[in-house]
């Protein structure tokens, strides 16, 4: 064998090689071992995973195979204490590799290559599988990533630079601190990411002055106190998710969405969703939601305001049960609200991003059994899934930080917020995952009923104002 110069490679170069292919193949081997007995909706049994086309995978051979013999040229010419040119880089906002602890020593810069080259070869076969079923190839290119990212040389002890750099400096310290935080997270049952103490709701979380008004047995609405000597006549109702605390609205006073709205002279209310127990709240349904969140909840605001029209806003999940109430409201001929703000929320899911490749018929059959009829998903769990949707910064960064190198995680009110999440009703949740997630059923007129109404999103004729952001992983 031969490098693009035409230089012999040497034997443990061509094991090297090898062993990278063999490495791609085993992993998918194993996925279609896995999944041997099932066959999802497309019709694709994952027992014969379809490989690329042979142009396609010869290019891709050819391509791995010059780049790693380079890569090994680059390093057998490398005098001491010299950097070498890299043959292969990490994507744009990929940190793993910066120390130069990662650059300057030829053996873990090597390494650091051969990884990302192997980790390109495996996306690329993974890329160019000839599946027609753009879900069933979403969730190949989500299962290679997880597992490229688990195999990160930054992520083990022996072949992370900085871990042994910072033992030896620390003269051990280091590690038992890491052992320290390992155990913490384990009684904890998750991974912090986050200065957990640094952080109190009325401490310095959820601040802005304001108080309950109402309560039912889903949700506390919030009426938040004026801060300016006069105030607009219409007010605001914000429906937050439900997956997590009402908080994400009023963090910290200089990025509370709340505070600033209520400093602009409005009304503010907001809904405050309740944890279900699995005892007490594993019962509730879609409806439910609709009828004991938004829908009562304008009838407070009107109550209190005497103003039949409120703005609402609504953000993520909170929104598109937001937006189911006003079609509700709409088919009984109500006109409820004057506005209509959403903020990274799904209504169409034809395009859900790598969560709705997540969500098969098999999965959702399988959540209806065992909570369809009662139960909860413990929030952690549902956590769990989002974290791993950005598994090198929401899992892999904490695991290399907190428990290889022994650091105490940063204070960020985001990620706090972040960790702190409930649990969902088994009707709820697997409602929602079937006739939004599934098949998008939400944006066909008449075609669902909710509170014993068909819902049609176009009778809302109301002004919108959408909002998405352009790295959301959850609501692309």
């Amino acid at each position: 064998m031969s490098d693009s110069a035409g230089k012999q490679v040497p034997p443990g170069m061509q094991a090297l090689f090898a062993s990278g292919q063999a490495m791609a193949q085993g992993f998918f081997d194993a996925l279609a071992r896995q999944h041997a007995a099932m066959q999802d909706s497309s019709g694709l049994a994952a027992s014969s995973l379809p490989m690329p086309e042979s142009e396609a995978m010869a290019a891709i051979q050819k391509e791995y195979a010059e780049k790693h013999a380079a890569l090994w040229s680059s390093m057998l010419g490398r005098k001491p204490g010299e950097t070498g040119e890299a043959v292969v880089k990490p994507e744009a906002g990929d940190k793993r590799f910066s120390a130069p602890e990662w650059s300057e020593s030829p053996v873990f810069d090597y390494m650091r290559q051969a990884y990302l080259l192997n980790a390109d070869l495996m996306r690329k076969m993974a890329d160019a599988m000839p599946i027609a079923d753009g879900r069933a190839k979403s969730r190949i290119q989500f299962l290679t990533r997880q597992y490229i990212d688990a195999l990160s040389p930054s992520n083990f002890a022996a072949t992370n630079p900085e871990f042994i750099k910072t033992a030896i400096e620390t003269k051990g310290e280091s590690i038992a601190r890491g052992v320290q935080n390992l155990l913490a997270d384990l009684e904890k049952g998750r991974i912090s990411m986050t200065d957990d103490s640094a952080f109190e709701i009325g401490r310095n979380l959820a601040l802005t002055p304001g108080s309950v008004v109402f309560e039912n047995e889903l949700m506390q609405l919030i009426q938040y106190a004026p801060l300016t000597e006069k105030v607009a006549q219409v007010p605001l109702l914000i429906v937050p998710p439900c997956i997590n605390k009402f908080y994400i609205m009023d963090l910290q006073p200089e990025n509370s969405l709340v505070r600033f709205i209520v400093e602009q002279g409005f009304t503010v209310f907001l809904v405050s969703w309740k944890n279900p127990r699995p005892d007490t709240g594993g019962h509730y349904t879609w409806d439910d939601y609709l009828d004991k969140g938004p829908l009562t909840a304008l009838e407070v605001v009107r109550a209190i305001t005497r103003v039949k029209k409120p703005n609402v806003l609504g953000f993520c999940v909170g929104g598109t049960i937001l937006t189911s109430a006003l079609a509700v409201a709409r088919a009984r001929g109500e006109e409820p609200v004057s506005s209509l703000t959403l903020m990274t929320t799904l209504l169409d899911f034809s395009d859900a991003g790598e969560l709705g490749c997540l969500v098969d018929e098999a999965s959702v059959t399988a959540r209806e059994a065992a909570i369809g009829k009662g139960g909860v998903l413990k929030g952690q769990e549902l956590a769990n899934v989002f974290s791993f949707l950005r598994a090198n910064d929401l899992v892999w960064q904490y695991v290399v930080g907190n428990y290889l190198k022994g650091n105490k995680p940063v204070a960020f009110d985001l990620l706090y917020w972040n960790s702190d999440s409930t649990n969902l009703p088994g009707p709820f949740l697997t409602w929602y995952l079937r006739n939004m997630y599934l098949e998008n059923n939400l944006r066909v007129p008449g075609k669902l009923k909710m509170l014993g109404q068909k819902v049609d999103l176009g009778k809302i004729d109301v002004p919108a104002y959408l909002m998405a952001a352009r790295e959301d992983h959850i609501v692309p």
